[in-house]
């Protein structure tokens, strides 16, 4: 019997019609799809305050940090801005810190998938920094990424992806997330040249 996954989508901006919630959501979607159970939440309606070290938790971040807690698989979406991350996903990602003395600490051997959506070509970028800030938490980011070039060509004003190799993409890495998930969570590690059995 395949263990339980839990997928939690941390992401999206603050700009209505967010490319990279859409981008989240469809890759949630694929997520469900192979068996996970999945839970989102878009940095827009968390409306987190700046953390500060010694800060009480307000509810939308306890939310957070419950659900984090208790999964198997992330998938993080941001834009690109400035050759780095949004300062609203960067900031959810710092109430995380709260989880420093969890059991077992940060997002220990978690398994997270990155997405990210940029205006114009250079999306790697960002998805280099979310790299640094998995491995910072203990995690492990599947080798499958997906740096969005062009973005807004690719979704609809409704969020619904009209780029089929774009769709195809999310997908497969929403899939991904829940194999090696499955894997870090039977075998505690993760064997990328052969699919989950």
């Amino acid at each position: 019997m395949e263990p339980a996954v839990r997928v939690v989508g941390l992401g999206g901006s603050l700009r209505k019609g967010s490319t990279s919630l859409a981008a989240l959501q469809i890759t949630l979607e694929a997520a469900a799809k192979a068996g996970a159970s999945t839970q989102v939440f878009a940095v827009g309606e968390l409306d987190l305050p700046m953390f500060r070290p010694g800060m009480d938790a307000p509810p939308a971040a306890r939310a957070l940090l419950e659900a984090t807690a208790a999964a198997q698989g992330m998938v993080w979406t941001s834009p690109l801005y400035h050759g780095s991350v949004s300062g609203s996903f960067k900031n959810a990602i710092d109430w995380l810190h709260l989880l420093s003395d969890h059991d077992p600490p940060y997002l220990t051997d978690q398994v997270i998938g990155l997405v990210t959506s940029a205006g114009g070509t250079q999306g790697l970028q960002a998805i280099n920094t979310m790299e640094f800030i998995v491995r910072a938490l203990r995690a492990w980011a599947v080798p499958l990424v997906l740096p969005m070039a062009q973005a807004r060509r690719a979704f609809d004003e409704d969020g619904r992806v009209r780029d089929d190799m774009v769709g195809g993409q999310l997908a497969a890495l929403g899939a991904e997330v829940v194999r090696a998930a499955r894997q870090m969570a039977a075998r505690g590690r993760c064997d990328y040249s052969e699919p989950w059995q």
